[in-house]
């Protein structure tokens, strides 16, 4: 299993004097986020699903692996932290933008 940087998915706004993006529009960046995003909620889905695959298995008394059973157990749990960790920091974004005053 190799893993991707999100770095290499995030690309910097150039904000020009005027206060207007200069790099692509709005909905464009929407998009790569959305994207983003919803490849990490499929990486999520796919570790889940080996895990719980591995766990039925083994409750069924086939014979599993028991180390690729608890890298898969560690997979999903991670994943899990750091989806829920984004999405905690999503909302606090979205709060504070909604505490602006304009």
């Amino acid at each position: 299993m190799s893993i991707t940087p999100l770095t290499s998915k995030i690309t910097p706004l150039n904000v020009g004097e005027t206060g207007s993006i200069t790099n692509g529009s709005a909905s464009n960046t929407a998009g790569k986020i959305e994207s983003t995003f919803s490849d990490m909620l499929k990486n999520l889905e796919e570790t889940q699903a080996t895990s719980d695959s591995l766990l039925e298995k083994l409750s069924a008394g086939e014979n599993v692996d028991l180390s690729q059973l608890m890298i898969a157990t560690q997979q999903t749990d991670i994943s899990f932290k750091t989806a829920m960790a984004i999405r905690d920091r999503v909302v606090e974004a979205y709060k504070e933008i909604m505490r602006m005053t304009v």
